[in-house]
């Protein structure tokens, strides 16, 4: 992060369609060559490490379109169909393909979508068009969840499907698909005002799966309470209220779709992460930043962090 932040962001701008390459290479690489793990394959192996490009890729795309909005934008295009929804989503395909498709992660896929789509209204593209496009994307999304459902090897509905229901009611298999969530409200209700204390938490100990990743939060509201969890929700709208103030104050608009991409990213991630955590929406892989395990989301995090510092110091009256 702090290496990063002495770089001038603007360099990156020139490095757009090398950063777009590298980022769709290792999609597909790893969607045909990639290490399997819990049931999916999103990582490969480099020099002993495990790395998941999907992670390196969501900062990527972030500085991929920002660039080529910018492009748009100075063409005066952006508030052309083609041009400015169109053409820009056409880049996403591949990476749709290769991140739904071939890894079957929905979640990086929804995340990727949506961060791109917000910083493309901010540069300008159409709402209407927008919603143009979504009625027949709702259409296509439907297809393509049938067609998931067709080759499932679960009988009956998908296993989201099964999400959604378990998210409805939980309690109606307690031992099996409701179990996960369960532990997490047992985790969070007995946190209390100000929790067990640091590391005090039982529901970690082999009743919540994966503690140390997507449900960490419940482990900190069991350790820490109701007011530790304020404190970092807080952080959090502090985070992403400071780097709105960033990119409305950026000195060019490059700086400022790079600057709403990180936002959004990192904001969407830590809400839709509390969200699952407390059963408001039904469970799906999504990390909290800064605090979930895994060294390739804290070094991608840390990275745009970095860059995210780097705008600011040349923005207009921070």
């Amino acid at each position: 992060m702090i290496i990063v932040s002495k770089i001038d962001y603007r360099v990156y701008r020139k490095l757009k369609w090398p950063i777009y390459c590298v980022v769709v290479s290792l999609l597909f690489l790893v969607g045909f060559q990639g290490m399997s793990a819990g049931g999916a394959k999103r990582w490969i192996n480099i020099v002993g490490f495990n790395f998941q490009p999907s992670e390196l890729a969501k900062l990527g795309l972030i500085l991929f379109f920002a660039s080529l909005l910018t492009d748009i934008k100075e063409k005066n295009k952006i508030r052309n169909f083609w041009w400015g929804l169109i053409f820009p989503l056409l880049f996403l395909l591949p990476i749709v393909v290769s991140v739904y498709g071939l890894q079957n992660h929905f979640s990086a896929t929804f995340i990727m979508g949506a961060v791109t789509v917000v910083q493309m209204l901010v540069a300008g593209t159409r709402l209407s068009h927008f919603m143009l496009l979504g009625i027949v994307g709702v259409s296509g999304l439907g297809v393509m969840l049938s067609i998931k459902s067709g080759n499932s090897n679960e009988s009956g509905s998908s296993f989201r499907l099964n999400r959604v229901q378990t998210w409805l009611n939980p309690w109606s298999d307690t031992t099996g698909d409701g179990w996960q969530i369960i532990q997490s409200l047992y985790a969070i209700g007995s946190g209390g005002l100000f929790g067990a204390g640091l590391g005090q938490s039982k529901q970690k100990y082999l009743y919540l799966p994966e503690p140390q990743n997507d449900f960490i939060f419940a482990v900190l509201a069991e350790e820490l309470g109701y007011m530790g969890c304020l404190v970092v929700i807080v952080l959090f709208l502090i985070f992403i209220w400071r780097g709105i103030i960033v990119a409305m104050r950026a000195k060019d608009i490059f700086g400022s779709l790079i600057a709403t991409g990180i936002v959004t990213l990192i904001g969407l991630q830590a809400i839709i992460n509390i969200a699952v955590v407390t059963n408001t929406i039904p469970v799906t892989g999504m990390e909290l930043p800064f605090f979930s395990y895994g060294g390739t989301a804290i070094m991608v995090n840390l990275i745009s962090v970095g860059i995210l510092l780097n705008i600011s110091k040349s923005a207009n009256s921070i």
